[in-house]
């Protein structure tokens, strides 16, 4: 989805409780100094950042606005969302504030990059218009229920080409309470550098993920994973080809994240890795990220 456009410095959110906490997406936040909130009443207030979660481009902010300015959205669900089914995004299109439009949930399990890099998975595509500005703003059913967070678009011209895309709302919702109650989100993590799978494939490697660094003291490192190095004559000496983790092939960096993102910190994983040809099976358990 190299043509997809996410615009920053103007965006959309939505109310997700009485206490002035506002969901939009990280990448409408992000370098900013500042931010306001104008609500349905053209009432602006400062916003204060309580966290942000790059890897899924969800950030929440917050505002000291009365309770009674405050409307919730009503949340559903996307697990059991159906294509064809109606869907309505509102949002801030250039600059045209409090806009709807209608359409329907043309796909679903679309996978699509955040602004690190890593995949986010099982989004939503509509064909409801989502153009700049829309950014952050709800997804909902026919009966007004949250059930995704408008993204990104697929175009060329950087105008809806009919092709949008939403995070689903039963991912959002566990990272937006978390971030409200921590701040941030904590993943567990094997603890390495890697190379990308389209340089990988230059040095003879078609599957897998090599392993660059393994940091001392790293969960990697404890379980004995080998990093890439450099011989003494300054050619380079491959380090380890993960292949599965816990019986799960892992082709690429994304099956490496879509499988990490289901454990948390402190479980063990069984991963086998390529070491000079011969399959090797380590256990390594995970630690925490340092984001955020």
């Amino acid at each position: 989805m190299n043509q997809s456009e996410m615009p920053s410095g103007t965006g959309s959110g939505f109310v997700w409780d009485d206490k002035g906490h506002i969901v939009t997406n990280f990448h409408v936040v992000r370098s900013a100094a500042g931010a306001k909130i104008t609500l349905a009443n053209n009432k602006t207030y400062d916003a204060e950042l309580v966290g942000y979660d790059a890897d899924k481009d969800i950030a929440v902010l917050k505002i000291k606005a009365p309770p009674a300015e405050l409307v919730p959205i009503a949340v559903g669900s996307s697990s059991s969302l159906l294509v064809g089914q109606s869907a309505y995004a509102i949002g801030n299109p250039f600059g045209l504030d409090h806009t709807l439009t209608t359409g329907v949930v043309s796909g679903l399990g679309r996978e699509m990059r955040s602004p690190t890099g890593r995949p986010i998975t099982n989004c939503i595509q509509t064909d409801a218009s989502i153009n700049p500005g829309n950014s952050g703003g709800p997804l909902l059913d026919s009966r007004a229920r949250l059930i995704g967070m408008n993204t990104s678009i697929y175009s060329s011209s950087g105008s809806s080409a009919g092709v949008g895309f939403a995070i689903p709302v039963d991912t959002l919702s566990a990272i937006v309470n978390e971030l409200i109650v921590n701040g941030k989100v904590v993943r567990g993590v094997i603890g390495i550098s890697y190379l990308e799978s389209s340089q990988a494939r230059s040095l003879g490697i078609d599957t897998g993920v090599l392993v660059l660094d393994v940091p001392a003291g790293s969960p990697a490192d404890k379980a004995g994973m080998r990093g890439t190095s450099r011989s003494t004559f300054g050619g380079i000496e491959l380090g380890d080809v993960i292949v599965s983790i816990d019986g799960e092939r892992i082709k690429n960096e994304a099956d490496l994240f879509k499988v990490l993102d289901d454990k948390k910190v402190g479980n063990v994983v069984t991963i086998v890795v390529n070491r000079d040809n011969r399959m090797v099976t380590l256990k390594v358990q995970l630690g925490a990220s340092q984001r955020n």
